[in-house]
């Protein structure tokens, strides 16, 4: 069983904050999407989100995601990764998805989910031979995960481990959409 994780616990500050809360053009909230296409590839999926976020968990919630507050998210995603690990220890993998990237295919999750449930390692999409999100960790990763440190994400398990990453090409810009301010809803995929 792998596990999807929508780590939802940034500030937003560069957006001008409330950033996973912003409608896209169909009204729905930016952490919603990210969710509903997490949740369409994956059965098993939890949120994490800031302690007393309590408008995006109450969205979340409603998709029928578990979510989990992480009371130091203000140290880096590696605490919001760690919380989520930690909160779905028993998984045989993770798909770590961001948030803010509202337009990645469920086809896209489902693969690199697939790539790890077969070869037991981690696996990342890759777009037009650009690398992108979300990133996949088989269990024999779940004890680096549960020690990162930082703002940087789960990068430095795969510097260490690149003979290990598997890269799924796939037909989807969402991959490397990510959105940090305003104005990157206006551009366009691809």
């Amino acid at each position: 069983m792998v596990t999807g994780i929508l780590l939802a616990a940034g500030s937003g500050s560069r957006f001008g904050g409330g950033k996973l809360l912003h409608p896209l053009l169909d009204g729905t909230p930016i952490g919603v999407a990210s969710l509903r296409n997490l949740r369409a590839a994956l059965p098993e999926v939890l949120a994490v989100v800031r302690s007393g976020d309590d408008e995006l968990r109450k969205l979340l919630e409603a998709q029928g995601a578990g979510v989990h507050a992480c009371a130091d998210a203000h140290l880096g995603m590696a605490r919001s990764l760690i919380c989520g690990v930690d909160a779905s220890r028993d998984a045989d993998g993770w798909v770590i998805a961001l948030g803010d990237m509202p337009f990645l295919l469920p086809q896209t999750i489902k693969a690199i989910a697939e790539r790890i449930t077969r070869s037991g390692r981690m696996a990342m999409p890759a777009y037009r031979g650009k690398r992108g999100h979300p990133v996949a960790f088989a269990r024999p990763y779940l004890d680096e995960l549960l020690n990162l440190k930082g703002d940087e994400g789960a990068r430095s398990i795969i510097e260490r481990h690149r003979r290990d990453l598997e890269i799924v090409d796939c037909d989807d810009p969402g991959i490397l959409r990510d959105i940090d301010t305003a104005s990157d809803l206006d551009k366009p995929a691809g």
